[in-house]
């Protein structure tokens, strides 16, 4: 399902953490100068001063494709999700239906290896057989219909279930643009040298696939080669990323009736029903004229070449899940992809996917065993500090009107804040796990999760459910609910520690609160008003002084480049940079608020707000590999680290007198060139 909110941290860094202030020990200050590299000025180069030894003595390991701070924390918690995930396998008095049982039969069948190795690809292959008998477009249809209603694959299109943005009470059926495999459509209309590498990696992955399902070489590569092809037209009538951070022109109502007419070789009203979905008269489309090109595309296109497509969206769906060449084979194309050395772990793969999949199972026994009450209520408390100072910042905006100030405050004060873990679980009634049967647990999960989704329409907004699971190292923020959320999984160093002075926890956690706040105030976020809705609450004068303002921020970053020429895209990255700007300006008003932060005492040799934009820096110290650099700059709606390191504190008064920052200096601006948004 489309996920619809703003989160913080990268792709990829999703990761897990058990217990609270657990990295932290006597032996690691907060902010420690050995990991600084105090040859280099602070105003030249603040990513090198603050993390340059920790960054030269921290190379990615073989099984990752990069390493910092999240990583770290990633690593060291999921051998602690490991013990806990062990331990339900070992409990024999777990009562059949309960959560340790559950937890620990689906493990368990995800690491039953020998028997996974036994059935090959048996599990897919009446699925790939009835896909073969497909006579007519009538049967690609319902083929269509029956894996997306299965949650099995999304061939052509995307389809979830969410709140309509301009009528938030309600959920609504929704399609999105989609059909395709490679990151991004980019990756199918570029001839450069590192976009054909992909291409030829991605040939050869389809190939290897279907070679494995009993197909010649021959016919393998004839396949990847209509697959290839095919992927290409719909990439061709896909927008950009940027073009879809727009959420006015993604918002666009058909009847069913009228959508058809568009499409004339999909009839919506018939195909919703074979997708359980019943009852609608209307569905928002983010991108309509995909869907035209779509449908023109279909049509042109043989049967048997769309049956060829279908087996692919059924290959790649079940390639993680089957048979270890289906696996190596998933890996050799992720490496072309990322760079990444080494598979990881199948025993950390399945950690993971075990809390992606019944991931509130696990956070039930996450929360029993390791969840201190005290880290909740110390972050509400920062999230009220937080709300102050970024009141008293909206309220001092000396580019703003009173009356949209008074929207912006009705806003802020109407956020909701959900910290650590739901007040409702889910129970996943009706979910059968078996502990000899891994495949089909996940095709049970698949089923379950399709089903719990379309049953939301017709039915009140659930507003306890939850974006991300409890174990999660990230937070987020959704435009429709008006929300922010914090999983129990940051509540931990480098972010948060109980234990740690003021400063480290507000340029941390802090910054975290202020980043998500922000969302509802950047480009995309202050498009909705405080119920959520999509709607415009801004004076037009207002706005165009916003708009000057975000083309600013998006030229500086857009002067960025990695690898030595590829360019930080400063429109796709515009939200989460409005996000680090906002929220570490906020967090520094928080923080001065404060004991500490109304003195100039130093700790460890820092001042407090020094120690507040080291905390801010160690955050995103890191390394990374080319390869997985360059498809984040293509697919990531965030900055590169070193880049979110410096890029809002050179914007920042505060920053330059904490270090002494001088024209002259290479990360200097002049006092009227720094860029002040929130």
């Amino acid at each position: 399902m489309k996920r619809k909110y703003m989160n913080l941290l990268l792709p990829g860094l999703v990761a897990i953490n058990l217990q609270v202030n657990a990295q932290q020990t006597p032996l690691t200050k907060y902010i420690d100068p050995a990991n600084m590299d105090l040859s280099v000025k602070p105003g030249d180069d603040f990513y090198q001063y603050a993390s340059g030894t920790w960054i030269k003595n921290n190379p990615v390991p073989a099984k990752e494709t990069r390493w910092g701070s999240f990583n770290v924390l990633r690593d060291f918690n999921i051998n602690a999700v490991k013990t806990i995930i062990e331990a339900a396998t070992l409990n024999t008095n777990a009562t059949p239906g309960s959560v340790e049982k559950r937890v620990g039969d689906f493990y368990t069948a995800a690491m039953d290896s020998a028997s996974i190795e036994k059935l090959g690809y048996t599990p897919i292959k009446q699925d790939l057989q009835r896909i073969k008998a497909i006579k007519d477009l009538n049967g690609i249809i319902n083929e269509t219909a029956y894996l997306q209603s299965t949650g099995y694959a999304s061939p052509f299109f995307g389809f979830y279930v969410a709140q309509d943005r301009k009528y938030v009470t309600n959920m609504v059926p929704q399609l999105s643009q989609g059909g395709t495999s490679l990151p991004d459509r980019d990756y199918y209309l570029k001839s450069d040298a590192r976009s054909l590498k992909i291409q030829t990696a991605f040939k050869t992955y389809i190939t290897t696939l279907f070679t494995l399902t009993g197909s010649t070489e021959a016919i393998a590569k004839k396949n990847a080669e209509v697959i290839f092809n095919f992927e290409k037209a719909l990439a061709t009538a896909q927008l950009s990323r940027v073009e879809l951070r727009d959420p006015q022109k993604t918002y666009n109502k058909f009847s069913l009736a009228a959508l058809s007419k568009t499409t004339p070789e999909f009839d919506w009203k018939p195909l919703l029903s074979k997708m359980k979905v019943n009852g609608q008269d209307t569905i928002l489309v983010n991108v309509p004229s995909f869907f035209s090109s779509l449908s023109t595309t279909v049509k042109n296109t043989p049967i048997s070449d769309l049956k060829i497509y279908l087996q692919w969206n059924v290959l790649k769906s079940s390639a993680a899940g089957l048979s270890s060449p289906f696996v190596s084979a998933q890996f050799a194309y992720n490496q072309a992809l990322s760079g990444q050395k080494v598979q990881t772990p199948r025993w950390q793969r399945m950690s993971s996917l075990t809390d992606n999949t019944i991931g509130e199972l696990l956070g039930q026994l996450y929360v029993k065993t390791y969840f201190k009450p005290e880290a909740k209520a110390r972050l509400q408390v920062l999230v009220e500090n937080l709300r102050k100072a970024y009141e008293i910042r909206i309220s001092k905006l000396d580019w703003m009107s009173d009356v949209t100030k008074e929207k912006a405050l009705a806003k802020l004060n109407a956020f909701t804040p959900k910290i650590g873990y739901p007040d409702k679980w889910k129970t996943y009634e009706g979910l059968n796990i078996s502990k000899t049967t891994f495949f089909q647990n996940l095709r049970n999960a698949d089923i379950w999760s399709y089903n719990e989704m379309v049953n939301q329409l017709g039915k009140p907004v659930d507003r306890t459910k939850w974006g991300m699971t409890v174990p999660t190292v990230n937070a987020y923020y959704s435009p429709v609910m008006n929300e922010i959320v914090f999983p129990a999984g940051i509540l931990q160093f480098p972010f948060f520690d109980p234990n740690a002075d003021d400063a480290v926890n507000y340029g941390g956690i802090g910054a975290v609160i202020g980043h998500e706040m922000s969302h509802g105030f950047d480009d995309s976020g202050s498009q909705y008003d405080k119920d959520g809705t999509l709607r415009n609450w801004w004076t037009d004068t207002d706005m165009t002084k916003f708009k000057a303002k975000t083309k600013a921020l998006g030229e500086q970053f857009d002067t960025y480049t990695i690898l030595d020429t590829l360019h930080v895209n400063g429109k796709l990255t515009m939200g989460e940079n409005i996000g680090d700007l906002g929220g570490l300006n906020a967090a520094y008003e928080a923080f001065k608020m404060t004991k500490q932060g109304q003195t100039e005492e130093k700790t460890d040799g820092f001042t407090p707000d020094q120690r507040f934009f080291l905390a801010w820096a160690q955050v995103w110290r890191g390394n990374i590999l080319p390869e997985t650099a360059a498809q984040y700059i293509l697919t990531d709606p965030h900055s590169p680290g070193e880049f979110r390191t410096i890029g809002t504190p050179v914007n920042m008064d505060a920053w330059y007198k904490a270090f002494n920052v001088q024209a002259g200096d290479k990360l200097y601006k002049k006092p009227e060139d720094r860029i002040r948004i929130w």
